[in-house]
């Protein structure tokens, strides 16, 4: 995410999703988005990339 606007439209996208707990900006240069909660991943990665963009799952795991 290059923009400020990106990033906030990133979280809203991500906020907005069905089963999220929380939303966070992570890394050097705020460039990856920290989703916590019992969501559709892949619903949320298409969300992402219609509305921002190019979109990666880095990593994905169980929240304790």
């Amino acid at each position: 995410m290059n923009c400020e606007k990106c990033r906030r439209e990133a979280l809203q996208v991500a906020a907005g999703q069905a089963g999220v707990d929380s939303v966070a900006l992570d890394g050097k240069e705020k460039e990856k988005l920290v989703v916590i909660g019992d969501f559709d991943a892949v619903k949320l990665t298409n969300n992402l990339r219609k509305k921002v963009g190019a979109t990666e799952i880095l990593t994905l795991g169980k929240h304790n």
